[in-house]
């Protein structure tokens, strides 16, 4: 890895969701400008905020697409990250920081 890049594993699509009004919403029906959730693999040295192992948000419109063995994954520069979630928090709350 180069720089500031990070390389991540995109999370499984759910495929169907329901809405806080409890409508099925299909996997088929595309929502304008959604974005998406990794899991971070790798990062660069220059990277900062971020660490393996972390769930990242990102804009899917704004990706590199690698396949490394066999297995398909985003690559993203660090600037490029939306939100960082935090899944250690005390109390075991979670949240997210940007």
């Amino acid at each position: 890895m180069l720089h500031e890049r990070v390389l991540v594993s995109m999370d499984e699509d759910k495929g169907e969701r329901r809405s806080e009004g409890g409508i099925l919403i299909p996997s088929t029906v595309q929502i304008a400008h959604r974005l998406a959730w990794a899991r971070v693999v790798v990062i660069g040295p220059s990277v900062r905020a971020v660490s393996v192992g972390d769930r990242v948000l990102f804009d899917p419109e704004d990706r590199a697409e690698v396949e490394v063995r066999n297995k398909a994954y985003v690559l993203l520069r660090e600037r490029d990250l939306h939100a960082v979630a935090d899944e250690n928090l005390p109390g075991g709350q979670t949240g997210l920081y940007l």
